[in-house]
């Protein structure tokens, strides 16, 4: 429950007294509710310095019921850790019983309170039912994941008079909270924990793959201990079935820690309530990888955690670098070449750091210039290609090697035209291959295990409409899809899960949309280990080119300026390396702080392994 600064009839100007010095804004809510008229939409806090806290007042003596719904509202988007100030707007049992951590309900414009909140009859002078109304954006659940939805939202609050002070108060409330988008924003970010892929390992030594699972969590309320505390709790449950934590079941942070912090050597410790005889070292390498992933989202400039069992005793510790030789971790994988398809109908290549524009060709067959190519996609490890010929209509693999031939087609496709046939392929950590027909006849998502051998189909239960494209994320849990159906382009997340037995298809899962606000999503590329760039547009906008997170939280932060004829785009999950695309100026790259520049005014298809 919360407030909003968008929209809304009969604001009026907000009571604050800023304490500099501290870092302190202090919210008064004691607007007057009118009688009549239209929905009143909350008021709200102006956005606020990121480095100013912002608390919220209690309710003032002999405020009406309008004034306690605001007041109670507004202490909802104040930065008090455990929403003390919101219950001391609630009866003494309800101030007990409520269970603000539950969920988060996001709302448009912020909670309006229907005009009606007021004492009717003479009888009913000390019982008053207000209602709370809204469009719903996103709820954030108790797991702290986030999710876009939609429709109505609509309360009921309860609030008395008491018999012995004569004080309003709220008796009876839905648990959790409610508020505007841009309080959401202001108050809450989005962070990622890292799990790791279930049954997946890769290399010669063998190291599982991280997974991010991005949740939602108070930006300016201890967010390094709710992070600690929230990757003990276990991943969301939509990513659940697909990965697991090497922390044991019931893991915990030791009682009363709080306000987890490095020290000045940029090492954090990690008290746990765990015994030293449940964790081997391998393990205890694996926890605190774990937790290094998931922190440095939020300290960047940490090297190292010590994790601390039951008594003080020390378990393991881990260095940034021997996190990064424990697992897999895409977002620390630096692609070493760019690849793309010259005028001359080769595969060149050009080193990812290069600040010039020359290219040379791959060693191979795909580097002669005698076939032409549609799109291509580079294996993780950059040893294997993946080529779709110029008529979109069949699939082939090679090795990136001087003595390479091409191989045998391994998924062809009838549809009618190009646009209608193979789309993009990619490939996972796993080293699968995956692609798409676009076929209206016969659309389908396909997989060749490590690139070789007979294609999969992929079934997709929740499938509603033709897939229009396909990107796996390289943990190889995850799929991104364009979707269409009624003359709209919908960008979609999967989750892939495979079977017990050997050669049985994975399925795709659980689809939910990533960017429920474009309706027209003509490229898109994985960026991040859980966020996209896509290209897409609103309905009745223009074209635009936007980050979006996997869960469809909004993303802040600038994003790339457009281009015109924009046909593809190609980003890498470590933002080291430059986007990439292809427009009507050939392939042009965005490094770092700077514009658009042009690489090759005749290039096409442009991608970073993956």
């Amino acid at each position: 429950m919360g407030a909003d600064r968008e929209g809304g009839a009969r604001r009026k100007p907000w009571r604050a007294a800023a304490c500099s010095a501290v870092g302190v804004v202090l919210l008064a809510g004691c607007a007057s509710m009118p009688d009549s008229g239209d929905l009143r939409d909350v008021e709200s806090t102006p956005r606020q310095d990121t480095g100013v806290r912002v608390f919220a007042m209690p309710p003032a003596e002999d405020a009406n019921p309008g004034e306690i719904m605001q007041g109670f509202l507004e202490a909802l988007t104040s930065d008090d850790p455990a929403y003390d100030t919101a219950r001391k707007y609630l009866a003494k049992d309800a101030a007990r019983t409520w269970r603000p951590e539950r969920s988060t309900t996001v709302l448009a414009n912020g909670p309006s309170i229907e005009t009606d909140c007021r004492a009717g009859s003479r009888e009913a002078a000390n019982s008053v039912t207000c209602v709370l109304t809204g469009t719903r954006v996103a709820t954030v659940d108790a797991q702290q994941a986030y999710q876009p939805a939609a429709g109505t939202y609509r309360k009921k609050v309860h609030l008395t008079r008491d018999g012995k002070s004569g004080q309003w108060r709220i008796d009876e409330l839905p648990d959790g909270v409610v508020m505007g988008k841009s309080d959401f924003q202001r108050n809450y970010t989005s962070v990622d924990k890292y799990y790791f892929a279930s049954g997946t390992s890769v290399g010669s030594a063998r190291e599982p793959v991280a997974v991010a699972d991005p949740v939602s969590v108070r930006s300016k309320v201890d967010a390094m201990t709710q992070m600690v505390r929230s990757l003990l709790s276990g991943p969301s449950s939509w990513l659940a079935p697909v990965v697991r934590s090497s922390f044991p079941t019931g893991t915990a942070l030791q009682k009363g820690v709080s306000q987890l912090a490095p020290d000045d050597q940029n090492r954090l410790t990690v008290p746990l309530e765990l015994k030293p005889s449940r964790v081997a070292t391998s393990r205890c390498t694996e926890m605190a990888t774990q937790l290094l992933f998931t922190l440095r989202n939020l300290a960047p400039t940490l090297e190292s955690v010590e994790l601390e069992g039951t008594g003080g005793h020390r378990l393991c510790d881990l260095t940034e670098e021997r996190a990064e030789s424990a697992a897999w971790h895409a977002s620390s994988k630096r692609p070493e070449y760019l690849y793309y398809v010259d005028g001359k109908h080769r595969l060149v290549r050009m080193p990812t750091g290069s600040t010039g524009t020359g290219s040379v060709q791959v060693p191979g067959a795909l580097g002669e210039g005698d076939k032409t190519l549609r799109s291509v996609a580079v294996s993780r490890d950059e040893h294997s290609v993946a080529a779709v010929d110029d008529y979109g209509a069949s699939l082939r693999v090679t090795s990136l090697t001087s003595d390479s031939s091409l191989g045998a087609a391994l998924v062809t496709s009838k549809g009618p035209t190009p646009a209608d046939r193979l789309t993009t392929p990619s490939w996972d950590a796993r080293g699968d291959l995956w692609v798409a027909d676009r076929d209206p006849r016969a659309t389908g998502l396909y997989v060749v295990e490590h690139g070789t051998g007979r294609a999969q189909k992929v079934t997709v239960p929740d499938l509603q409409g033709r897939i229009k494209d396909a990107r796996v994320a390289a943990d190889g849990v995850r799929v991104a899809l364009v979707v269409e159906k009624g003359g709209e382009q919908s960008l979609m997340i999967g989750r892939i899960e495979r079977g017990d037995r050997t050669g049985e298809a994975p399925s795709v899962v659980e689809l939910r949309s990533a960017a429920p606000d474009l309706e027209q999503v003509s490229a898109m590329t994985w960026a991040g280990d859980s966020r996209l760039l896509v290209v897409g547009q609103e309905q009745g906008g223009v074209q635009q080119m936007r980050y979006v997170q996997v869960d469809g939280a909004t993303l802040d932060g600038p994003a790339p300026g457009a281009l015109p004829g924009l046909k593809a785009i190609a980003a890498s999950e470590d933002d080291r390396a430059p986007l990439v695309a292809y427009s009507d100026d050939g392939i042009v790259r965005l490094p770092s702080g700077t514009q658009w520049q042009k690489v090759d005014k005749d290039g096409t298809a442009p991608v970073y392994p993956g």
